[in-house]
């Protein structure tokens, strides 16, 4: 009894230990959270066997797609980790990841190291090693699985992946997002043969029902692809070209025979194309051509080379390296450039080059993809050593001596040439100037030819003073444009500068010289004595004075001693003066054979007197005598300030009857009123307007009264000027008419006198004199022949007429025209009592000889004549009558006994 329950126990012990397996599920990934795989040596060569890689799926199958982000390693389809590439292990050990994917197409990842066995890395414990022969679910989570490496030269033929339709989940239970199925990968230019098979897709249901497959996609629909409808295996049937499209998406199908739907969802095929080294690097120039300044110094970067490859850029395919294979000249040395291997750079690498000497280089470079081993191409960069200054400029001449005049600005002193090595008509050889020493006072300036960049010119800055400096000794530096490409000497030179004496003219103290006075300074006053003195001390010459410049003729200047008095009355209010200011140029100079003027500014502020009475402007006004408006009339002087407003008037007694004057509210113009209607005709208003400091002046207005009412003036001349045409052109009538009967009467008046017989020639011609309304006896012909007079001179032609102006007589001042009209009445006394005084005024003292009566003359001789016998005639008012009647006086007065 107790034995058949020990068996029963024992039943049910297994039966618990089989149901708690079953219940416990299969957990897809790998082995180990952290896989290390330990070498012996740090440089790992191609085809290295590392170890293996542990993965399931959970499933029946043992090869799975695996990859890795180094691709240094690659991982084959049963797990064993290979070195693909050369690897050498500087710090000890090369951390990576190792990718795989699930039946159910998720992506699971784990890292890797390969690490160099006499590294330490971490702690102790990786030198543990765990071996699992069952996965759970918590027998991998902080595992790490540490391998030694084997090292082989054959690998296994890789299994042709078979991709299984994603399972569909039962229950409540639903496939995460984000599975995919692992890609597929076919190399390009793969030699076949074609149809080559790549992969078989399959579906569980192929064991309940007989399924057929199919692949659809672009690549599948021209043909690339294909699939075996029965086996589901997938073909490609042509070489595949990365470069054209690196990866092909396509779909693959279950379709249940029998059956109208898809017994699977459709699955996404990628099958990625693996690039091959199939394309050669291309140079995007064929040659490049660069400059490099001389003497650069090691590392000065020349040009950039760039090249570009086709193939995939993430493998070493398309990773391009660049190195220098020659270089011509190879002087001074073999390496004058080094180029960078990833990014093209060339750079200079050893000093020493010179144009003079080795003016290019030719290099030959090569572009080659896997890192530099691969395919190659070449280009060719031709380098042109230019010029940098390294050579100083120096000066041809050890000296120079000049001569200049002193007190001429901008004289060329000299010029200085030099020479340099460098490339002409580059800035390594153009010379720039510059006075280092021997001028303080910036005299000098220095500056390199336009048409020569050789040859300096040294010119004056400013005028020299001989007096001051006689010589001046300059220190001229010489460089170049651009600073010197090496430590080299700078070139200097003495340049001795003798200043030549000139006479120089009188400077006066000040150059401008302002004096205030009074306008009405007294004439032969004192204005300003203004002088100069003469800059050449050592002539000892003398300075004289004179006006070069007076416009009113207001100055005179002493010549000696450069007194300047007044000639003639100043006027502050003359249209000469600016600003209350009058301007006269003095000029001083010396008494040398070719005598130096200078000149001097005199300023004469005049300050104003109350010398302009106040001037009514409107001198002319018309105005109604009906309702008149009153009239303003404005005030001005000419005065300044202080002596002009406000302004007082009164009206003259003339006036007063007729008109009202007074000023405005503000004392600056006058209201003129009509005291009384007045008829229309012209009337003189006088009146006295007085200034603030009580000087005055008659001013008259002349105002025209009208026969009109309030302020519409209308005259009758400008009524008539606007009446009709018909009553104008009667007027013009009527005088026509007037005329026409004066002329007829004259003509009937002209008709009644007798003709007289000529007492000279008939065809001589007289001159008539007519006389009217005379009441004395006399002679019936009044016709006296005036011609007569003209003949005197006529038959004496030797005999010339002389009126020639009298020389050597000063002339009389004309004062001018006055702007008031008030003042012409003292016009015209002042300069005809100017005029009586003028010698040089015409008419002139002149001979006229009438000598020749004519002929046939009815009179009979003047002896006959007698002297009027009354004794009532009294001559001798003659000798009041001035200079010119005395012999006349002389022969008609004095006493009878003559």
């Amino acid at each position: 009894m107790g034995t058949a329950w020990f068996a029963v126990c024992g039943v049910f012990f297994v039966f618990l230990q089989i149901a708690t397996a079953e219940e416990s599920p299969c957990v897809p990934g790998f082995e180990s959270e952290l896989l290390i795989f330990k070498v012996n040596r740090k440089q790992l060569r191609p085809g290295t066997r590392l170890g293996k890689v542990a993965f399931t799926d959970c499933t029946h199958r043992k090869r799975f797609l695996f990859s890795t982000d180094d691709s240094r390693f690659v991982v084959q389809t049963d797990g064993v980790l290979t070195v693909k590439r050369e690897v050498v292990l500087h710090e000890g050990h090369r951390d990576f990841f190792i990718h795989s994917w699930d039946s159910q197409g998720q992506k699971l990842t784990v890292p890797a190291m390969v690490l160099y066995h006499g590294h330490r890395h971490g702690n102790d414990d990786l030198n543990t090693e765990h071996h699992h022969d069952s996965h759970t679910s918590n027998s991998h989570n902080h595992d790490q699985t540490q391998m030694d490496s084997v090292t082989t030269e054959d690998e296994a033929d890789p299994q042709i992946p078979i991709l299984d339709f994603p399972k569909s989940s039962q229950g409540l239970k639903r496939r995460k997002r984000g599975w995919v199925i692992p890609p597929l990968s076919v190399s390009e230019n793969h030699r076949g043969p074609y149809p080559l098979y790549i992969a078989q897709i399959r579906s569980d249901e192929d064991k309940k029902k007989t399924i057929h497959y199919s692949i659809t996609g672009p690549g599948a629909d021209v043909g690339l692809f294909t699939m075996d409808r029965v086996t589901g295996n997938l073909y490609v049937t042509q070489e595949l070209d990365r470069e054209k499209q690196e990866k092909y998406v396509l779909e693959a199908h279950a379709v249940a025979l029998g059956s109208t739907g898809p017994v699977e969802k459709p699955m996404e095929v990628i099958v990625h194309v693996i690039d091959q080294n199939d394309n050669k690097p291309v140079f995007n120039q064929s040659s490049y051509v660069a400059e490099v300044p001389e003497a650069s110094p090691r590392g000065v970067e020349v040009i950039q080379v760039w090249a570009t490859d086709a193939d995939d850029p993430k493998t070493d395919n398309g990773i391009i390296h660049y190195h220098i294979v020659s270089q011509q000249p190879e002087e001074p040395s073999e390496s004058m450039f080094i180029i960078n291997p990833v990014t093209g750079v060339i750079r200079v690498n050893a000093a020493g080059l010179d144009r003079e000497k080795f003016p290019q280089y030719k290099l030959r470079v090569q572009a080659a993809d896997m890192e530099g081993e691969g395919m190659t191409e070449y280009t060719d960069v031709i380098i042109k050593v230019t010029d940098s200054n390294d050579h100083a400029p120096a000066f041809t001449e050890p000296s120079y001596a000049a001569t200049v005049e002193e007190n001429k600005a901008d004289a060329e002193v000299v010029r200085m040439l030099v020479t340099d090595g460098d490339e002409p008509h580059s800035a390594a050889w153009n010379a720039k100037f510059k006075i280092i020493d021997g001028d303080p006072g910036k005299l000098f300036t220095v500056k390199t030819s336009e048409t020569n960049k050789q040859e300096g010119i040294i010119t004056t800055a400013k005028g020299l003073d001989f007096e001051k400096t006689s010589k001046h000794t300059l220190l001229v530096m010489v460089e170049n444009e651009i600073p010197f490409a090496i430590s080299l000497p700078t070139s200097t030179i003495t340049v001795v500068v003798t200043v030549k004496d000139v006479n120089e003219p009188p400077i006066f103290e000040p150059e401008t010289n302002t004096v205030s006075k009074k306008e009405n300074l007294a004439e032969g006053s004192t204005v300003v004595r203004y002088t100069a003195s003469d800059p050449d001390t050592a002539r000892k010459q003398k300075v004289m004075y004179k006006v070069i410049s007076d416009p009113a003729g207001w100055f005179n200047v002493d010549e000696n001693t450069g007194e300047i008095k007044l000639r003639s009355q100043m006027d502050r209010e003359s249209p000469l003066i600016k600003d209350d200011k009058y301007t006269a140029l003095i000029g001083a100079y010396d008494d040398d054979q070719l005598p130096a003027t200078g000149t001097g500014t005199l300023i004469v502020v005049l300050e104003d007197v109350n010398d302009n009475p106040p001037i009514i402007e409107e001198r002319e006004i018309k105005v109604c005598n009906k309702n008149p408006d009153s009239l303003l009339l404005t005030v001005t002087d000419k005065d300044g300030p202080g002596f002009t407003s406000p302004y007082s008037v009164s009206l003259l007694d003339s006036a007063k009857a007729n008109w009202i004057a007074r000023m405005n509210s503000t004392k600056t113009g006058i209201i003129l009123t009509m005291n009384r209607e007045l008829e229309s005709g012209t009337y003189n208003v006088g009146m006295n307007v007085f200034d603030n400091q009580g000087l005055f002046q008659a001013n008259t207005v002349t105002v025209t009264v009208c026969d009109c009412s309030g302020t519409d003036v209308k005259c009758l001349e400008e009524r008539i000027a606007g009446s009709k045409l018909p009553v104008i052109m009667g007027i013009l009538g009527g005088i026509l008419l007037l005329l026409m009967l004066v002329l007829l009467l004259l003509l009937l008046a002209k008709r009644k006198k007798p003709e007289k017989e000529p007492f000279l020639l008939q065809d001589d011609f007289r001159d008539d004199i007519f006389y009217y309304d005379e009441e004395g006896g006399g002679e019936d012909d009044q016709d006296y022949d005036l011609g007569v007079l003209h003949r005197g001179l006529d038959n004496r032609p030797e005999v010339f007429r002389n009126d020639v102006a009298p020389v050597f007589l000063p002339a009389p001042v004309y004062k001018p025209r006055p702007a008031n009209p008030d003042d012409i009445g003292n016009f015209i006394d002042d300069n005809l009592k100017a005029a009586d005084n003028d010698p040089t005024a015409p008419p002139y003292d002149s001979l006229l000889v009438f000598d020749y009566e004519g002929g046939g003359s009815e009179a009979g001789s003047l002896s006959s004549l007698n002297s009027s016998s009354d004794g009532d005639q009294d001559y001798d008012c003659l000798n009041d009558w001035g200079p010119r009647f005395k012999k006349l006086a002389d022969m008609y007065g004095g006493d009878d006994a003559l």
